[in-house]
């Protein structure tokens, strides 16, 4: 994970996006979604359905359709995010030119110890926690106008 953060960093941020734009209510386009995160639609994409196949997702087809939550915000932890667009990637290998014996008595473990730390504090923080930060530090959610029919 830790050499995976481009994608890893994009779909946290795309849900952050749906969760508070979109809810489990509304649905929001995936170039909406890309505008406000100054992103190419092609480029979150791939993410977008990493996450609607991993059932994070609600996504609908069509002129109207679009994306919103599988699930409440604080069910979804941001390790099953990362791990929706992660799995089933081989990890990048990082060459150096430091090697044998004490790279494999230390540095490895360590690094294999500071992804389970990772994984660890992701399992820990949800959606909602996340979209409680925002509000923290004063964003305000939009509010949506109930839709009224009159006959």
């Amino acid at each position: 994970m830790l050499m995976r953060r481009e994608r890893a960093y994009t779909a946290v941020a795309v849900m952050l996006d749906i969760g508070w734009y979109a809810g489990r209510q509304r649905l929001e386009s995936a170039g909406d979604i890309a505008d406000r995160l100054s992103m190419a639609r092609r480029g979150i994409e791939p993410v977008l359905q990493g996450l609607a196949r991993a059932g994070l997702l609600d996504s609908t087809r069509g002129p109207k359709g679009g994306y919103r939550l599988g699930k409440s915000a604080r069910q979804i932890t941001l390790a099953e995010v990362v791990e929706a667009v992660t799995t089933g990637e081989t990890p990048e290998v990082v060459e150096s030119e430091a090697g044998g014996e004490l790279q494999t008595a230390a540095v490895e473990p360590l690094w294999l110890e500071l992804e389970e730390h990772v994984q660890s504090y992701l399992r820990s923080i949800t959606l909602e926690a996340l979209i409680q930060r925002a509000q923290a530090q004063g964003l305000k959610r939009p509010a949506h106008a109930p839709i009224v029919f009159a006959i």
